[in-house]
Parts: structure tokens; C-alpha cells; sequence
């Protein structure tokens, strides 16, 4: 067990945080669906929000319990089984079809998201990868096996397709090998070459793909699918102004005019409700949030450990920008949820499981003999 002294080690900031966060959410969740209005009871999409942020709290103290380089130390059977549960989601019985995608399995309580899951796995195993490998990357050629590394969950993801979740992948994996000792000039040459092979990228891409481009790129058409969608998300926010409607007495969400308002455009129902204010309080908790990540990265106790922060840090960091800006107008839409406010009991207890280990590596930033 955890003694007192090992609890004292413990980001309480961050917890906080994450409470915040996630109560703060379950009342936009509860006003995004309009319980008050129809008198139903509790809504099934607040009950599952509960129930897994009540598993995300066990797995947040089974993650505590274990010591963070148990994993890197079967990082190679992490990273298979990773692979082998995104593809879970071809069983016939268990993989389930949702918006389009192949990215779901039902377990009977709720459908899990598998790449949410996978996430976790990539970033604890492609970790160890790069350790092994520190200070090795002074060239484009040292890339060729951290790229194979992580292609198999992006070529899997594309072929779902979950185009979103691939460049979660990317970005979480761009980042872990700049921490790893990668040059900024290789990066930026590789964001050069990116730019230039688009147009090529963009032949392969599924037509629903090549429809949010074309919408984000012309933002002004509300012929494009999605484009609708950010023009109603851009007036809801806006209809709040400085402070806001209030909470439960938001217009737009209330009358379905903003679709899919509990899960991707979150954040445009705390706009309408709380106005500027409200909508700075949350990238402030956010910022917050990511600060105390970074913090712990750099106080980790050892490499393993830094990089394993830095990938949760990043994967945080991406979907907090991407569906922040995707309700602005400033992203492509990718469905990616909004962590501990949209709902989704997959993004919860993934988001949860990441909270315990960077508790995990924080708690054990001091080499203290522990009973665990």
C-alpha cells in the first residue's frame, strides 16, 4: 500500500484541476442535452460520464500503485497488444460502425473506443523506444525506425478511417522525439516536405476526408458539410459575448441548432452559457493542467519517465487545440472530444488513465523506498 509520505508526493494541483474540469463539464454536458427542459430524469449520456469517470478513479489509483518503469520493461508486449486491440474493432459482434468510422468495440456498458486506449500503449512502450535509442536522431535517416514504429497505428486508424485520432498519433509522436533529441532544423524540413507532398497525400484521402479540407479551406461555403457546423458553433459563442447567457439558458443548443453540442462543440455551449469569461477560465484550468505536465516531465527521476509525460503532455496539448480551434473555425473538424468536458466515457477513463501516470511518474520523482 501507498504510505502517507508517499501521498505527500502527489500533484494535488493537477487533481484539482481534473475535478474541476470534468464537475465543470458534467453541468454543460447536463445543460447541452436539455434534461431540465424535458424533465426526464438524469440523462443516460450523464450517467455514463459518471460511471467512467468513476473508473477512470480506479484505474487512476491502480496506475499510482504501480511503479511507471514496470512498463517500460514489457514495452515491446504493450506495443503489440496496442496494435492488436485497434484491431479488435474487425470482430465480427464486438466492432461497431459509428459517424462513418470503424473505431468502436461494445462491451455492454458502453463502446469503447479503441484508439483512445492505444494511445496509452504507444506512448509507454514508443518511450522505452526512444530511450534505447537517445541522442540518436542527427539525421533524416535516424527517423526510419521511430516511423515504422508508429505507422502501424496511423495506416490502421486511416483505414478505419479516423483520420483525427492518425494525426493525434503524429503529433504525440513528433513530439516525444524532439524531446528525444531531435533537431529542430530535421523538423523543420520535415514540415516543409509535409507541405509540399499534401497535394499527393490528398489523392489517397477518403472522400468524407477530402470534404473537411475542402470545407476548412473554404469557410465561407455553407454548401460543404461541416462548414454548417462551425458557422452555427462561431454564432453560439458569439451570441454569449462577455458573460454570457447563463448556465442552463443557452438558445442556440437548447433549439438544435448547434449539432452534436454534448461531444465535439462542447465548448461552444460554455461560450453561449459563460460567455469570454467562462470560455478564458477553461483554457486558463487548461493551461494549468498542461503547465503541471511539463513540470513533471522535467522533474522525473529519469529519462523514461520524461518521456512518458511528454507524450501524455502532447497528447493533451493537441486535442485540447484542436477542438478548441475546430469550434472557432481556426481547425478542421476531426471529432476529436474536448478532455474531461465533452462527453465520452472513452476519452474519459483514457484521459483518466493518463492523469494516474503522470501522478505515478510525480510521486516517484525522489527515489523513496515505497510499500507498495
Amino acid at each position: 500500500m501507498i504510505t502517507k509520505n508517499n501521498l505527500k508526493n502527489l500533484d494535488f494541483s493537477l487533481i484539482f484541476v481534473v475535478f474541476s474540469l470534468f464537475t465543470f463539464g458534467l453541468v454543460m454536458i447536463l445543460s447541452a442535452t436539455n434534461a431540465l427542459e424535458l424533465n426526464n430524469g438524469i440523462p443516460r449520456e450523464i450517467k455514463i460520464q459518471a460511471i467512467a469517470f468513476l473508473i477512470g478513479i480506479f484505474m487512476v489509483i491502480l496506475m499510482v500503485l504501480i511503479d511507471y518503469n514496470t512498463f517500460g520493461e514489457i514495452y515491446k508486449a504493450i506495443y503489440i497488444a496496442s496494435i492488436l486491440f485497434l484491431l479488435l474493432v474487425y470482430v465480427p459482434g464486438i466492432g461497431v460502425i459509428k459517424n462513418g468510422a470503424r473505431s468502436w468495440i461494445d462491451i455492454g456498458i458502453i463502446y469503447i473506443q479503441t484508439s483512445e486506449i492505444a494511445k496509452i500503449g504507444f506512448i509507454l512502450s514508443f518511450s522505452k523506444f526512444l530511450e534505447n535509442r537517445m541522442n540518436e536522431f542527427n539525421s533524416i535517416s535516424d527517423l526510419i525506425l521511430p516511423v515504422l514504429f508508429v505507422l502501424p497505428f496511423v495506416f490502421f486508424l486511416i483505414l478505419q478511417p479516423d483520420l483525427g485520432s492518425a494525426l493525434v498519433f503524429v503529433f504525440i509522436a513528433i513530439g516525444m522525439i524532439f524531446v528525444a533529441g531531435l533537431s529542430y532544423k530535421i523538423i523543420l524540413g520535415g514540415s516543409v516536405l509535409s507541405a509540399i507532398s499534401f497535394p499527393i497525400i490528398y489523392r489517397f484521402l477518403e472522400p468524407h476526408q477530402k470534404i473537411r479540407i475542402d470545407a476548412f479551406l473554404n469557410p465561407s461555403d455553407p454548401s460543404l458539410p461541416g462548414n454548417y457546423h462551425v458557422m452555427q458553433s462561431k454564432i453560439t459563442i458569439g451570441s454569449g459575448m462577455v458573460y454570457g447567457r447563463g448556465i442552463f439558458k443557452g438558445l442556440y443548443h437548447k433549439y438544435n441548432y448547434l449539432p452534436v453540442q454534448e461531444t465535439d462543440f462542447i465548448y461552444a455551449v460554455i461560450g453561449e452559457e459563460t460567455g469570454f469569461i467562462g470560455g478564458i477560465l477553461v483554457i486558463f484550468f487548461y493551461f494549468i493542467m498542461l503547465l503541471r505536465m511539463i513540470n513533471v516531465s522535467k522533474k522525473s527521476k529519469d529519462l523514461y519517465g520524461t518521456l512518458v509525460a511528454t507524450g501524455i503532455t502532447f497528447m493533451f496539448a493537441f486535442q485540447i487545440f484542436e477542438n478548441i480551434g475546430m469550434t472557432l473555425g481556426i481547425m478542421p473538424v476531426t471529432g476529436i472530444t474536448l478532455p474531461f468536458l465533452s462527453y465520452g466515457g472513452s476519452s474519459i477513463i483514457t484521459s483518466m488513465i493518463s492523469i494516474g501516470i503522470i501522478l505515478n511518474i510525480y510521486m516517484r520523482r525522489k527515489r523513496i523506498d515505497y510499500d507498495v
